[in-house]
């Protein structure tokens, strides 16, 4: 199964600049299907970027998120060739992982 997670990391200098997309429904559980039966929440809890083990960005989100949600950020001490660990984890107890390298 593919992973969730399209991620691009690319270091200029000190600066790494990640753009990550994420495939989730995030629903809030405040819609109605078109029978009028609530969608139950499902929403990532949980985002997470290390960097050689390190965390870079940590992210507890909530309800408030879009469907599909797009994340960029830059951080400093990486160099090119590091390897980017990405992780989510959701309200329903799923999760998904994938690694990139920085370029």
């Amino acid at each position: 199964m593919a992973s969730s997670i399209r991620v691009r990391a690319t270091a200029s200098g000190d600066i790494t600049e990640v753009q990550a997309l994420i495939q989730h429904p995030m629903d809030t559980g405040l819609v109605k299907d078109s029978k009028g039966e609530v969608i139950p929440a499902h929403y990532i809890q949980k985002l997470k970027f290390e960097c050689n083990g390190k965390d870079v960005f940590v992210a507890n989100w909530g309800t408030a998120v879009s469907k599909d949600p797009y994340v960029k950020f830059s951080f400093k001490g990486a160099k090119k060739g590091d390897e980017l660990k990405i992780s989510w984890t959701d309200n329903k107890g799923a999760s998904d992982t994938t690694t990139a390298k920085i370029a």
